[in-house]
C-alpha cells in the first residue's frame, strides 16, 4: 500500500476522487470477507494525513454540508449527496454523509464506509468472531464506545465497517472520547 495516495488533498476535485477510491475500495474489502455485499449506510470518511491538509478539506466539508448545532458531530449531512454509479458487480451508491478525519499516524489509510446489515445476523457475526472462528479480513472494532466490525486487508488503501443500521446512525453524531478523532 502506498501511504497517503491522495493527501494532501487540497480541493473539491482530489476529495471527490479520493471519496470514489474509498468507495470502491471499500466495497472490495467486504466482497472478499463476506462474497457478497452489505447495504451502505450513506456514511462515508476521508483520512487526513496532515493538519494542513484536515484546516483545507474541513473548509471544503463546511461548504458542501449542511451546518450543525452539535459540537460533538462526527458525520455532516452532503446539502446534494454523493451518488457513485454502479459498476461491474457493485452495486450504485449514494452517500449522504461525510466525514473528514484528522490525522492520526495510525491510519494511513484513504477513508472509511459503513454497511450495516440485520440486527440478529449482525450479532451472530460477532459472536463467531468472539468465539474465535476465523474470518480472514475481519476483526472486532478495538473500541469501548462502538458496535462494529472492522475489515481490513494491508494491501487495500481503506477501511470499512459493519453493523447495525442504528449503530450506522449512531456514529454520525458521535465524536469519539476514546479518540479524540
Amino acid at each position: 500500500m502506498k501511504l497517503y495516495r491522495f493527501s494532501p488533498i487540497k480541493n473539491k476535485k482530489d476529495l471527490l476522487k479520493a471519496i470514489e477510491f474509498t468507495h470502491f475500495a471499500c466495497h472490495k474489502l467486504c466482497k472478499q470477507t463476506f462474497g457478497k455485499y452489505f447495504p451502505n449506510a450513506g456514511n462515508i470518511g476521508i483520512f487526513c494525513h496532515y493538519e494542513d491538509e484536515y484546516e483545507a478539506l474541513t473548509k471544503i466539508r463546511e461548504e458542501i454540508t449542511k451546518a450543525s448545532s452539535n459540537w460533538n458531530q462526527k458525520y455532516f449531512e452532503l446539502h446534494n449527496p454523493i451518488t457513485i454509479p454502479a459498476k461491474g458487480d457493485v452495486p450504485e451508491t449514494v452517500y449522504s454523509h461525510l466525514y473528514v478525519r484528522r490525522p492520526d499516524i495510525r491510519s494511513p489509510q484513504v477513508g472509511d464506509v459503513d454497511f450495516y446489515m440485520d440486527e440478529s445476523k449482525y450479532e451472530t457475526l460477532k459472536k463467531s468472531i468472539q468465539d474465535g472462528k476465523d474470518l480472514p479480513g475481519a476483526r472486532i472494532f478495538d473500541r469501548p464506545d462502538l458496535d462494529m466490525i472492522e475489515l481490513f486487508d494491508p494491501d487495500i488503501d481503506a477501511i470499512a465497517y459493519i453493523s447495525t443500521h442504528k449503530m450506522t446512525e449512531f456514529v454520525r453524531v458521535k465524536q469519539s472520547n476514546h479518540t479524540k478523532l
